[in-house]
């Protein structure tokens, strides 16, 4: 009898697959569900960054969801991590399956979504199905998605139980994507530096190396992390407490979390971005910081003027007995998060005169520059009238896209350039180059953003780049929108072709390869093409390439690692979303949500105060105020000098890789330098500088906008 049944015993078991069972939870461990696009590529990118060893704390097991079963190569990587990882075969959809992984004890829910697909807009929609039916099962957990274009944002805020004070986020690839890009324009290679400082690497100085490779390479090692500040960092101001760090404790605070006092109640706080001399840190402050692992952050906490005053060697600063246990005072309060400006809570009176200054021209939420909607052909030129009308200190972006084509998002791209803290003659001109039909189908998004033009044609075509005064341009940009291809290498051979076409192109007082250009890549190993004259090896990182190092080359591959960034550190995507997008906030995402775009605003108090955040800049050394530290001065020495004076917050230099060669004009990025750093008189300042209002001090007016010109001519 027995006997009879075995060929079907057999066949069960054999059709069982071996990941169909049940997640058994460790008493005390954490665990995430990790889903969505679930490939070799996309999941050992994720793990790469999240299992990282310079992370305090990954005592975290993932739990991975897919319908499929893993390939070999797949399998492979979850056997070489099986301490740390397991993964089931089912779907999010499937509440029985949601059961299987214990979703209602984990700590998150991580969906990833597919960078390369055909129908992004498709992709998001899935992806939001699974966030749907994993918050219909279990209201509470906190979601983390990945999603492709900004406008799917608005279907979230549909779901009742999604409540981003509750850790729930939307890591947005179009909107960080151009938002980097678009910062790279105001101070180039701005993108390479934030994109290095939320990516986990480890630096390792090498004799072997080019002595630009070791500056740049120290500063891939940064990180940001948060930290709360000793009892010794309270009732300094903001200057002073960055001045503490950097000399004394050899870290770069670049913001705080601070009360908001515009808010009705005690309990709200927002993260202050170099808040100046008007804010105070207070007891049980959170900073943020920049620095190559979270020990070396401790030490913000563990300070203690009694114990530490005297000691040199920032290393042994150590807890001491002064502290009280950190279990006392570490908890972490239930505030309501906003980013603020960098001198909202200056105390200063103001008439109704002066807010009305310039600020009609805002939107509602006083956050960005504004006009009435204008009508697409009123703001399309011939290539005659572009010739005309001698475009200057502008943008050019070079769009290969057409009528058929996924959208880009050209939005997430203006807005930095249209941010409120920039006065209306600052902005830059915006000439995009493409297909007219294409740029129709944006048009919406874009029509209540002052100075923009549009030139209808090829940007492979170089009469189309002459008319556009492409070599008297600040910043060449070029995007393409994307369609799955067979041969990965061929996704990007438009922005390509468009960037050597630029180089090699001349004109009467200087080449085109001396043109500032930012291109964006979709395959990583395409930026072996950018730069025909370096002697980078075709399997070299993407990071590690001249191109991305110079801040001339971006990839949406950076941004894989803030998926694990953002479960670990809450507020780290809304300060990395604040400093890049120009100011982009919750408030606003609500109204865009309503379909109904940007619309102008009241000209009240609010409106003038929102104005006052700092911004993203790039200064020059050899002229100003600044000068005296150009020839062989101290990097630390220009730090303290730029907080005191001028509240100016360096956080690198943009140094050229071959200075002794007079034709040289390659730069590369140097993140967050150290105290005896050497500088050079054709260095450039990277920093976060003050909002300049006519209530600025006078002098220290006149300095700082003598700095500034100083830096938009270094920028020509």
């Amino acid at each position: 009898m027995f006997a009879s049944f075995v060929p079907e015993i057999v066949n069960i078991l054999g059709t069982r697959s071996k990941y169909t069972g049940t997640y058994k939870k460790e008493h005390g461990k954490r665990h995430i569900i990790v889903c969505g696009h679930i490939t070799y590529e996309s999941v050992s990118n994720f793990m790469s960054d999240f299992l990282h060893k310079d992370r305090e704390d990954v005592d975290v097991q993932l739990v991975i969801m897919h319908r499929k079963e893993p390939d070999l190569e797949l399998e492979g990587l979850f056997k070489r991590h099986f301490t740390q990882v397991e993964f089931f075969q089912g779907s999010v959809m499937d509440s029985n399956d949601l059961e299987r992984v214990s979703i209602k004890a984990a700590d998150a829910c991580l969906v990833l979504a597919n960078k390369y697909c055909d129908d992004p807009d498709s992709e998001d929609a899935t992806n939001i199905m699974r966030v749907i039916s994993i918050k219909n099962y279990h209201s509470d957990i906190k979601v983390i998605i990945q999603l492709l274009q900004y406008h799917n944002k608005a279907y979230l805020l549909n779901i009742p139980s999604w409540d981003w004070k509750r850790g729930d986020d939307a890591v947005c690839l179009a909107e960080l994507k151009l938002g980097f890009i678009a910062q790279s324009v105001l101070a180039p290679g701005f993108s390479t530096l934030m994109a290095n400082l939320f990516t986990m690497r480890a630096f390792k100085s090498g004799s072997d190396r080019a002595h630009w490779q070791n500056d740049y390479l120290r500063g891939t090692g940064m990180e940001m992390y948060t930290e709360y500040l000793s009892p010794a960092f309270v009732g300094l101001n903001f200057p002073e407490a960055a001045e503490l760090c950097f000399v004394k404790l050899k870290l770069l605070l670049i913001a705080i979390e601070a009360r908001n006092y515009r808010s009705k109640t005690q309990t709200d706080s927002c993260i202050a971005i170099n808040p100046g001399v008007n804010v105070r840190i207070e007891a049980d402050t959170q900073g943020f910081f920049i620095a190559e692992s979270a020990d070396e952050v401790k030490r913000a906490c563990y300070y203690c003027v009694k114990c530490h005053f005297d000691v040199e060697e920032e290393r042994a600063i150590k807890r001491c007995k002064c502290r009280v246990p950190s279990g006392q005072t570490a908890s972490v309060p239930a505030f309501d998060y906003e980013v603020i400006d960098s001198t909202t809570q200056t105390k200063t009176s103001t008439t109704h005169e002066d807010i009305t200054v310039d600020t009609k021209l805002l939107d509602s939420t006083g956050m960005f520059h504004w006009c009435q909607e204008r009508a697409i052909h009123s703001c399309i030129i011939e290539r005659e009238q572009a010739a005309n009308l001698s475009f200057r200190n502008h943008v050019v972006v070079c769009i290969f896209a057409d009528a058929t084509s996924p959208l880009i998002g050209l939005r997430n791209f203006v807005m930095p350039l249209r941010a409120s803290n920039f006065h209306l003659n600052e902005l830059k001109e915006i000439i995009l180059v493409g297909d007219r039909e294409y740029i129709r189908k944006e048009w919406k998004t874009l029509s209540n953003f002052p100075k923009i033009v549009i030139l209808d044609g090829s940007p492979l075509n170089r009469a189309n780049l002459r008319a556009v005064n492409v070599h008297l341009c600040d910043m060449c940009v070029i995007l393409s929108s994307r369609r799955a291809v067979d041969d990965s290498s061929l996704v990007d051979k438009e922005a390509i072709l468009c960037s050597l076409n630029i180089k090699a192109m001349t004109f009467e007082d200087q080449k085109g390869i001396d043109i500032p250009m930012i291109t964006e890549l979709g395959n990583d190993a395409n930026v072996q093409f950018l730069d025909q004259d370096d002697d980078d090896d075709p399997n070299t990182e993407l990071y590690i390439t001249q191109p991305f190092a110079c801040g001339n080359a971006f990839a949406v591959s950076v941004l894989d690692s803030l998926m694990s960034t953002t479960y670990f550190n809450d507020n780290a995507l809304t300060l990395i979303r604040t400093l890049i997008t120009g100011g982009a906030t919750p408030e606003l995402e609500q109204i865009l949500a309503e379909g109904m775009g940007m619309r102008g605003g009241v000209c009240d108090l609010t409106t003038f105060t929102n104005r006052h955040r700092c911004r993203v800049a790039q200064l020059s050394l050899y002229d100003g105020p600044l000068v005296k530290f150009a020839d062989n001065g101290r990097y630390g020495d220009l730090f303290t000098a730029a907080l005191r004076t001028y509240s100016i917050l360096c956080i690198g230099l943009y140094r050229l890789r071959d200075p002794g060669q007079p034709s040289t004009t390659k730069r590369y990025v140097i993140t967050n330098p150290p105290h005896n750093f050497i500088l050079l008189p054709s260095d450039r300042v990277r920093e976060f500088s003050v909002f300049l209002s006519r209530f600025t001090n006078d002098e220290t007016k006149y300095d700082l906008l003598k700095l500034f010109s100083v830096a938009f001519k270094s920028c020509l």
